[in-house]
């Protein structure tokens, strides 16, 4: 990247620092050019994000998502850091539909939540989460066309890992997205399915917010394995740090299934020495990976659930 970015590459290592442990980790297992090319893909991500989040009403965080959205399209002077994003979506060959679909699922998340079922939550993960995964295609070298469907799926199961970490901490922001039928499913009234009834339940409706979690975390767990099948798409030299990065988050979402499911019981973090065991297991299955061929091999078939989709059929990847 050239000189003009030094001070937003710079800004956006800090952000990639400040903000997100794993893939911070995960990050020193890229080459340095890759990794400054990923801190500023995540650095636009998390000023869209912060958008939705950091607005003082929602008009204004309406306004700010538009602002950007006018300065992607070349509607009107860019900031360093959409600058820079661009620079790096038209180099590296992913474009700009990604962060469309980005902007999409975060204009979503400004009023209140609540998720109806699969369907609705298969389009949120793909739109807030799944485009970053095709985002990385294009940093990380990838050019198989079909390695696609598995980035959207590492995305996605990176996306329900944290709305499952995150029950109670999105239910103070008035956004709910265990899905609605699955709460039901899993046996929690009416009543208590808004963000106060969830904050405040007991047994036996804090056990079924407890399953309604342990269900989507079998699913994140289907997408992780159909991530994995496609990690030998990506180069060598960057695969390892997928890995690891898959690796952390998918530790996240088992820590939290050992513990019963129970989200309300506060955030699933995975301690330091934990961290390292799972990059030394990552070190070693990307080791493994270099002996076999690139081609992964065909996938089981689809189990029950609306999971073994990559992307809502509105937003097929191309």
């Amino acid at each position: 990247m050239s000189r003009p970015y030094a001070e937003v590459e710079r800004e956006a290592a800090a952000v990639l620092a400040r903000h997100a442990r794993s893939f911070r980790w995960a990050s020193w297992f890229l080459p340095g050019n890759v990794r400054r090319d990923a801190a500023i893909v995540y650095a636009f991500c998390r000023m869209v994000d912060d958008a939705a989040d950091d607005g003082t009403d929602v008009q204004s965080a309406r306004e700010c998502l538009a602002t950007i959205r006018a300065m992607l399209e070349g509607e009107q002077p860019q900031s360093s850091l959409v600058a820079a994003y661009h620079e790096v979506a038209a180099r590296t060959g992913f474009g700009l539909a990604p962060a469309r679909a980005l902007l999409a699922g975060a204009a979503s998340d400004l009023e209140k939540v609540r998720v109806a079922d699969d369907a609705e939550l298969l389009t949120y993960c793909y739109r807030v989460a799944g485009t970053v995964g095709l985002m990385m295609c294009g940093v990380l070298g990838v050019t198989e066309p079909d390695a696609k469907t598995h980035a959207v799926a590492l995305g996605m199961a990176m996306q329900l890992t944290n709305i499952c970490r995150d029950v109670r901490e999105d239910a103070l922001l008035d956004r709910v997205y265990l899905p609605r039928a699955r709460l039901l499913a899993s046996g929690l009234d009416a009543s208590s399915l808004h963000p106060e009834g969830i904050l405040l339940a007991a047994s036996p409706e804090r056990a079924a917010v407890s399953r309604a979690v342990l269900h989507l975390l079998c699913d994140s767990e289907r997408l992780y394995a159909r991530a994995t099948e496609g990690f030998r798409y990506i180069p060598a030299r960057t695969r390892l740090g997928v890995w690891v990065a898959a690796s952390l988050y998918r530790g996240i979402g088992r820590r939290l299934q050992r513990t019963g499911g129970d989200a309300l019981a506060g955030r699933t973090v995975v301690p330091v020495g934990h961290k390292l065991l799972l990059a030394t297991i990552s070190l070693g299955a990307w080791l493994r990976s270099l002996a076999l061929p690139s081609r992964p091999r065909p996938l089981l078939g689809p189990g029950p659930s609306l999971f073994h989709l990559t992307s809502p059929p509105s937003t097929r990847v191309g």
